[in-house]
């Protein structure tokens, strides 16, 4: 069990079908446990494919499509990675529109792995620190973002980590800063 009650915070989890499970489950269910609401919101309705690495994994329910979901309705906002998931995900209109509401509601937004392209889309990028899995620190820096090799960086609410084996840190920091609500410096 988390050291961080969250109970009743909402936690919106963005992704599509190629998302990396573990990225996914791990972190929903740390927000389950930590007494937090997840609902997943995605660009596609009815089901999505997960993947471990390049094998098909489980299928997931879409809750709210991205062009119906609103920032204010949620505490927080997760974006798992896999490489075909943020690929896909980034083009989003809808999806890039509801990332850049969490910063500019100064709230928590946590992404792992390729998931970080998203807030190079997002417009929402320059000047923070950041990680992400290693092929993307060149995508990062060009658009002005500070990465390092680390295993969780946090920057005014906004929590990145590499891959699935730095999930225990990426989970621990998702939960602390949902649990201390708004970051003052969490903007767009």
């Amino acid at each position: 069990m988390s050291q961080h009650n969250i109970s009743g915070k909402k936690v919106a989890f963005l992704l599509t079908d190629g998302v990396e499970q573990v990225e996914l489950t791990s972190p929903w269910n740390a927000v389950k446990e930590a007494g937090g609401v997840p609902t997943l919101v995605s660009p596609k309705t009815g089901q999505l494919q997960g993947y471990n690495g390049t094998e098909k994994g489980q299928k997931f329910t879409v809750d709210l499509a991205a062009g119906q979901a609103d920032a204010a309705d949620f505490h927080a906002l997760v974006i798992p990675g896999g490489v075909v998931n943020a690929d896909h995900l980034r083009v989003d209109k809808d999806a890039q529109a509801f990332t850049r509401a969490f910063f500019e509601q100064h709230k928590p937004v946590a992404s792992i792995c390729h998931g970080p392209w998203m807030l190079i889309d997002a417009g929402v990028i320059r000047g923070r620190n950041v990680t992400s899995y290693h092929t993307l620190q060149t995508d990062l820096r060009n658009a002005g973002a500070n990465w390092t090799d680390q295993e969780v960086v946090v920057d005014q609410g906004l929590v990145t980590s590499r891959n699935p084996h730095d999930l225990p840190a990426f989970n621990a920091k998702l939960l602390e800063e949902i649990a201390e609500g708004e970051h003052a410096g969490q903007t767009a």
